[in-house]
């Protein structure tokens, strides 16, 4: 893109000569530009709207919101083009990194074995993967406890506590067992953590007759989905800087509400984790998708 200055520098004439064309052309190039900025002017509030509530979506994910009302104004830009606008607008998302250990699996209690390696995930409320993050506010250090369906990727519990004990995690666990769809046979799968081990976690479990499964040792990718979640929610939805443990938990539930209900998934082919969640259940419930 040409930059054209005259008060103070090179004159149209001399930069013709330079770029050995036309003032006209050069005149031409400068109508474009101008036409150009002023047909992208809407798209600045348009990602503004979306990011009211996805405040740190990515530019693919944007892009695929947007496009139908890109359409509609008669705006042709593509998702690179999207890119290099917002990084022009500055609007661009900066990554956040930090980590804080929050498992501890040197303890002596039972470890049990890992049943989804190798395990073909086929439908939902097959495979619950859990996992604890710690966020913070102003007050202290807290600590979220995310349970997440494997299939769809929808959050199915959650729990925000002041501490790491099995009961704080507990609750988590006792939200998904009550909002599942199903009843077919399912894994809980986790690290290898003091909380899942406990008695009363796995008192939990067995209830309800869910089946134990944790990673091998130490790998944390063998629990990727789980720690991708937690990602997701600290990159996009929990940045803000809550004064106190009851602001975050407004946050959290707003969040996750956000998440599985709003932001499109690569993975889902762009459907949201609750659409993807409530047709396979209920394709299991009238029998037309096959359980295993």
């Amino acid at each position: 893109m040409w930059i054209f200055q005259q008060e103070g520098g090179v004159s149209l004439a001399r930069l013709s000569s330079l770029f050995g064309c036309s003032r006209q052309s050069l005149y031409q190039s400068r109508a474009r530009q101008k036409r150009r900025a002023a047909q992208l002017a809407p798209v600045r509030e348009l990602v503004q709207e979306v990011r009211r509530g996805l405040p740190r979506l990515g530019t693919r994910k944007l892009h695929y919101l947007l496009s139908g009302k890109l359409q509609e104004l008669g705006i042709k830009l593509g998702r690179d083009g999207l890119f290099a606008h917002l990084r022009a607008e500055n609007l661009l998302i900066s990554p956040r990194r930090s980590y804080t250990r929050t498992t501890d699996s040197k303890h002596w209690l039972r470890k049990y074995p890992n049943l989804v390696k190798g395990l073909a995930v086929e439908r939902s409320e097959q495979v619950f993967f859990s996992d604890i993050t710690y966020v913070k506010s102003q007050e202290r250090n807290h600590y979220l406890s995310l349970v997440t369906d494997a299939f769809s990727r929808r959050i199915m519990g959650y729990a925000l506590s002041d501490d790491l004990g099995a009961e704080s995690v507990g609750r988590a666990l006792k939200m998904v067992i009550k909002g599942r769809m199903t009843c077919l046979p399912l894994i809980h799968h986790s690290d290898r953590g003091l909380q899942y081990c406990s008695h009363n976690y796995q008192q939990i479990l067995k209830k309800h007759q869910v089946s134990c499964s944790m990673t091998d040792g130490y790998d944390c990718y063998q629990n990727a989905l789980a720690e991708r979640m937690n990602g997701i929610l600290k990159e996009e939805f929990l940045f803000h800087n809550c004064n106190s443990g009851q602001e975050l938990e407004v946050l959290v539930k707003q969040a996750v509400e956000s998440y599985n209900t709003r932001r499109p998934h690569l993975s889902l082919k762009m459907l949201t984790p609750q659409q993807v969640h409530e047709k396979t259940c209920e394709q299991l419930l009238t029998g037309s998708l096959k359980s295993s």
